[in-house]
């Protein structure tokens, strides 16, 4: 069996939908199963639909109607009939949204992101798969919390792999075509979690290790992995050839065309992960497999924006110590702060950090009591692997760099624009 991911790019609009269907009929769409993301940017819009359920805004009911009628004109531009089922088991998929915001009582701000936040894949399959049966493209739709078992750690969970593996290979049967979500799981007494943003791609891996499927093909709107994202950097090249180590390498720094959790299980079965191109599906794309480290060998660019540069120091000119930068790192643990870069010297210790769940200002009260604190906030974080002297002017040109770091293959670099 082949995994396919497509992301919300892919299938924004009706168009997108069309496209998709005729990549299957390009590839084939015998013994496959399709992940689908939420369309377009509705992850974004559900965030707000949040944002307002959270704050108790006016605008609740107006930002859940524009997500149900961004849906609707799709459908009305997939299909000709108005009474298909399709109408009615969207429509029921929203009122079941809506009731979720009139009847929880969770105070948990990650458990309710998580319900509400998964009504995208949701919506998004169901859309799909009818549409492939419309078209005559036979397939079941699967409800992946259903098989993907996860703990309670809402926004990020972490998979139970023997109860994942134990339904996936009892359920899946082989020469079917399936349509299932991509980023969604459930815990153990049912409620939906979400494996982290852009965990469409770690569902194809967990699928493909469990099913031994012969590869994962994630399909994008660029032609496979560059050697930097053509909206920072100009003149990128794709990247025929990525080793596991390598692509596992760039991932850990923030490529956003492989998500940092999807590598691992892929390896572990060495099942071969290709990035291709939705608009040219027939050209080769990228491979991700066994074999030389990268082809062609040149600098790969790599970007985080949004990033706090953190520098510490001690208030009696002491040394900072283990057991300092211990405690350090067990309050980002605690709440959740993602360290990209550590640079540390006798008396004072800098950070990167990625605030994803804006605990900073708690942190950094704890942190006063002891500390002499400053901070850059939205900074962007450069990574250079395979750098050369040019590859790092093409960083530095007309930036403020806060810090540079570098090791045999990599070089990091923090800017202020």
């Amino acid at each position: 069996m082949k995994i396919f991911k497509f992301g919300g790019a892919s299938v924004k609009d009706a168009s997108g939908v069309k496209n998709v269907a005729s990549v299957l009929e390009k590839t084939g769409h015998e013994n496959k199963l399709i992940i689908i993301s939420a369309m377009g940017k509705t992850t974004n819009a559900l965030e707000e639909v949040i944002k307002n359920y959270v704050e108790k805004s006016n605008e609740l009911n107006a930002s859940v109607q524009d997500v149900r009628k961004y849906h609707q004109q799709i459908l009305l531009d997939l299909f000709k009939d108005e009474d298909h089922e399709v109408f009615f088991e969207v429509n029921a998929h929203f009122d079941d949204l809506e009731y979720f915001l009139r009847s929880n009582k969770s105070p948990n701000y990650n458990f309710v992101y998580d319900q509400i936040v998964s009504y995208g894949e949701i919506v998004s399959t169901t859309i799909v798969s009818h549409y492939f049966n419309y078209k005559g493209l036979k397939n079941t739709w699967l409800d992946v919390r259903n098989f993907i078992k996860t703990d309670v750690t809402y926004r990020d969970a972490n998979v139970h792999w023997d109860q994942t593996e134990l339904l996936i290979t009892k359920k899946i049967e082989k020469n079917t075509l399936y349509v299932t979500q991509g980023f969604l799981g459930s815990d153990p007494n049912n409620f939906t979690t979400t494996l982290g943003r852009e965990g469409s791609d770690y569902t194809a891996a967990i699928f493909a290790y469990c099913l031994g499927a012969e590869s994962v093909t994630i399909w994008k709107d660029v032609p496979g992995v560059l050697n930097g994202d053509p909206r920072y950097f100009e003149d990128t090249i794709l990247l025929n050839q990525i080793s596991y180590r390598e692509a596992i390498e760039l991932a850990f720094y923030g490529a956003s065309v492989i998500h940092p959790k999807t590598l691992q299980p892929l390896q572990r079965k060495e099942i071969p992960l290709f990035v291709k191109s939705f608009i040219n599906p027939l050209l080769p794309g990228t491979s991700v497999s066994k074999g030389l480290d990268l082809e062609p060998h040149l600098p790969c660019y790599i970007i985080k924006k949004n990033q706090l540069l953190l520098s510490l120091s001690s208030l009696d000119f002491s040394f900072i110590m283990e057991e300092h930068i211990s405690e350090i790192f067990s309050l980002f643990h605690q709440y959740k702060l993602k360290v990209n870069l550590i640079q540390n010297s006798a008396i004072s210790f800098s950070v990167c950090i990625e605030d994803k769940f804006n605990n900073f200002n708690k942190v950094k009260e704890v942190l006063e009591k002891k500390f002499k604190i400053s901070y850059n906030e939205n900074v962007s974080l450069y990574t250079i692997r395979h750098f050369n002297v040019d590859a790092s002017k093409v960083v530095e040109t007309n930036k403020t760099v806060l810090l540079k770091q570098v090791s045999r293959e990599t070089m990091q670099i923090i800017t202020k624009e």
